[in-house]
């Protein structure tokens, strides 16, 4: 009898997995026709309750505490592809870790602000304490080492599978449970979301990042000879190696990319600077969220599209030096400075600034106690403010690479002047729970534009020439607004792009439009500002147009490829693990190294020219 509960209970746990899970692949109609996917879909949950269950000889409440769990993480997938369109992956697990590090304030707004969710969590709690209470023990404690050795078993077993051992993808085999590795929610969608978990949880512990040294002289036969020639350029005395200020504009892009505001004009500063300088759409590799991951590309230089299992770069950083922008504008005598108005721990930006080169990190602490705020954040006004408070007229140029918060969602809470947001037109497709977190958004979005526009204004008056560059880190999760109105393109909001400025506002020049990856933005920086001796950089450029349009964000379908950008794409991926690894400069010709590099006068063994390279090559 106590072996018919367990087998029992264990049949009910799989059966209320694919009915919690809701997608058909893993239905209880499914049991029949495919037995695998449901059954592989529970087997972690299973294995966790038969794990409990040696532990407190309670059925009842083993299994009860286990599909509680397991519920728990359902509902946190639910509020990621409420808010950001797509499931859960393995990575997101890493941002337990960042609760206390200033992650509460911030991703504790997407909990849901009704009580039933609470009370429901509460009653299963409760439930389950009861049971704790009053369920009579299955079996008797000492069973002459048979529990000892089942629950060992057990125990090892599923530490195996949360290790990645390889052995586990003769279960979850990607072919046999209908994988599809470049969506999740494909994925997951015929698997269910345990299962999907599981299968990109084993492809990333199982897969390495390789180089092809000879993909670096498959593509310098290519494009060598146009490397050169941006390397060789003769930057302006004039303008070169002005100050520069980076903004990265939270959530910001041009709304007339959607349908119902084709005509609309919300960026009336945006347009304006537009017309004096180069723009665009940006190609970024996130959507909704995840801003580290467009930062860290622009920054870097390096394109996570060549790093696979690096979904948040920020927290998967091993490295004490990393090869960036930062550290060659460094290597050029700038003083780099970066500015946040949020907790420097939060992403883990007070340990990666470091290991990314800058000098400083204002964070919210040195905003004055007064700083201003706007909805949950700080107002990107306070943002503009410090900016100007830290440009100094005198000593070395300044490189200021500022990140705002203003406009991050969720878009439910209410902004200081709701009487503006609610005048915003909204297109009637979109209802009325949407319309107010698309009006909210708006609200900040036009703060920010505002805030860019007064920003150039300063910077034209000063003394020193400054450029200006200015970005959006992704698409504002607004995820049922844009499934009610569609997109001009008419693709869906995983693939579309944000938007980039670069002007110099004491000198306008003639409209530029290009399209850019935020990977490639690093590289026409340093150009426009006089810097040309780093070839990698320069590689960025010449590549741009053929793969810009490549880059989106997880889970987006792959854009069509001709052979000649799938041809450079392949010997790009080496290429970046290279840089990143700090071993692409010692596998450059010596015309493509300035003559001042440290690598170019070592013999290429030397011990010291990873840590040169990864610094910026310069002396």
């Amino acid at each position: 009898m106590r072996a018919i509960l367990v087998l029992a209970l264990s049949a009910a746990f799989v059966l209320l997995t694919g009915l919690l899970d809701g997608n058909d692949g893993v239905a209880a109609s499914q049991l029949v026709a495919q037995p695998a996917f449901p059954l592989a879909n529970a087997m972690p949950g299973l294995m966790l309750a038969l794990l409990l269950l040696v532990l407190t000889r309670r059925s009842l409440l083993s299994f009860g505490l286990a599909y509680l769990m397991q519920g728990a993480m359902y509902g946190v997938n639910a509020l990621k592809v409420a808010n950001l369109g797509t499931p859960l992956l393995p990575a997101d697990f890493r941002m337990v870790d960042q609760l206390h590090k200033g992650g509460l304030h911030v991703l504790g707004s997407y909990l849901p602000h009704g009580p039933w969710p609470y009370l429901a969590l509460l009653g299963g709690i409760t439930l389950v304490a009861a049971i704790w209470r009053y369920e009579p023990p299955l079996f008797a404690e000492r069973t002459g080492g048979r529990r000892m050795v089942t629950g060992t078993l057990l125990g090892v077993t599923l530490a195996t599978l949360v290790l990645g051992m390889p052995g586990w993808r003769n279960v979850y085999n990607g072919h046999k449970l209908w994988m599809e590795p470049w969506s999740a929610t494909a994925t997951a969608s015929h698997s269910g979301l345990v299962s999907s978990l599981v299968m990109f949880h084993l492809q990333d512990r199982n897969s390495k990042q390789k180089a092809d040294p000879n993909a670096v002289n498959n593509l310098l036969q290519t494009t060598g000879d146009a490397v050169r020639a941006r390397m060789q350029a003769v930057a302006d005395p004039a303008t070169a190696l002005p100050d520069i200020v980076v903004i990265q504009s939270e959530s910001f892009f041009d709304p007339r990319i959607m349908r119902g505001y084709e005509n609309a004009k919300l960026t009336p500063n945006l347009d304006r600077l537009a017309a004096e300088g180069m723009s665009g759409p940006l190609h970024v590799p996130t959507y909704g969220g995840g801003t580290i991951r467009t930062e860290f590309e622009v920054l870097t230089g390096l394109s996570l599209r060549y790093f696979k299992n690096m979904q948040f770069p920020y927290l998967q950083m091993h490295d004490k030096v990393v090869p960036s922008m930062v550290r060659g504008l460094r290597a050029h005598g700038y003083e780099t400075v970066a500015i946040h108005g949020n907790d420097p721990t939060f992403w883990n930006r007070n340990t990666a600034f470091k290991a990314l080169g800058f000098d400083r990190f204002t964070s919210q602490s040195s905003f004055p106690a007064n700083a201003a705020m706007d909805g949950k954040y700080m107002a990107d006004s306070a943002m503009t403010d410090e900016i100007m408070a830290q440009l100094k007229d005198y000593g070395p140029p300044q490189f200021l690479f500022a990140i705002s918060l203003e406009a991050h969602g969720p878009y439910d809470v209410p902004p200081k002047d709701v009487a503006a947001r609610n005048a915003i037109l909204v297109p009637a497709a979109v209802n009325t729970k949407d319309k107010t977190e698309v009006q909210t958004y708006l609200y900040h979005m036009q703060h920010a534009d505002a805030e860019l526009g007064r920003l150039a204004d300063l910077l034209a008056k000063r003394n020193r020439p400054t450029l200006l560059l200015f970005y959006g880190d992704h698409l504002p999760g607004l995820t049922g607004a844009y499934r009610a109105t569609g997109f001009v393109d008419g693709q869906d909001m995983l693939a579309q792009a944000g938007t980039w400025l670069l002007v110099d506002p004491r000198n306008p020049g003639q409209p530029q439009r290009i399209d850019m990856a935020s990977w490639m933005l690093p590289g026409l920086l340093l150009e426009r500002a006089g810097i040309h001796d780093d070839a990698y950089f320069a590689l960025t450029q010449v590549l741009a147009p053929s793969l810009a349009d490549l880059t989106r964000a997880p889970g987006a379908i792959p854009p069509a490829v001709d052979n000649q950008q799938q041809l450079f794409d392949q010997d790009m991926a080496s290429v970046a693990v290279l840089r990143m690894k700090g071993k692409l400069d010692r596998l450059l010709p010596a015309s493509l190294l300035p003559a001042n590099t440290v690598v170019a006068k070592q013999d290429r063994d030397s011990s010291n020219v990873k840590a040169a390279a990864a610094i910026g090559m310069h002396h």
